[in-house]
């Protein structure tokens, strides 16, 4: 997956600083994480229930892989670029860390705080909600935090001078 951010829509200040950024660029930022996480937290949960686990090994897992599939698509994106593994690390690191524990902690937040949502099984219609619906608010709530650390050259920003 590549970071195709719109550079244009963020402004610098007279002293090269970050002035802001724009909410259409929060938006792309916020769904590049949206998308690893969702990969991960729908694979963990769907490896957990199907091996019978209990709930929080089945939370513990999803969680993992929603960390380690947001971070590796901005790590190919670096290496693509050409940054040096050790490097690359770091920057996914700098760059995704905060946005993906917010939208995790939002999303499992909801999940179970649903009732019933934490037993249902990968067939019910009420597993697919709590976690589709947990991700669309975890988006909402997610989006204007990244938009405040990329206007401050944090988050995603970091990976922006790589791209």
């Amino acid at each position: 997956m590549d970071h195709a951010h719109d550079h244009t829509a963020d402004r610098t200040t007279a002293h090269g600083g970050p002035a802001g950024a724009s909410w259409a660029t929060a938006v792309k930022a916020t769904l590049h994480c949206l998308t690893g996480c969702v990969i991960g937290e729908i694979l963990g949960m769907a490896i957990g229930t199907a091996l019978l686990w209990g709930n929080v090994p089945t939370m513990v897992l999803a969680i993992t892989l929603a960390f380690l599939f947001g971070y590796s698509f901005t790590l190919f994106a670096l290496r693509r670029a050409e940054l040096d593994l050790r490097s690359a690390i770091k920057v996914a690191l700098a760059a995704d860390t905060v946005s993906i524990a917010v939208m995790e902690f939002v999303d499992n937040l909801i999940i179970a705080l649903t009732p019933g949502a934490m037993d249902a099984e990968l067939s019910d219609g009420l597993f697919w909600g709590a976690l589709l619906g947990g991700f669309a608010v975890a988006f909402l709530v997610t989006v204007p935090v990244n938009k405040w650390m990329i206007g401050r050259g944090r988050g995603h920003a970091v990976a922006h001078a790589h791209h």
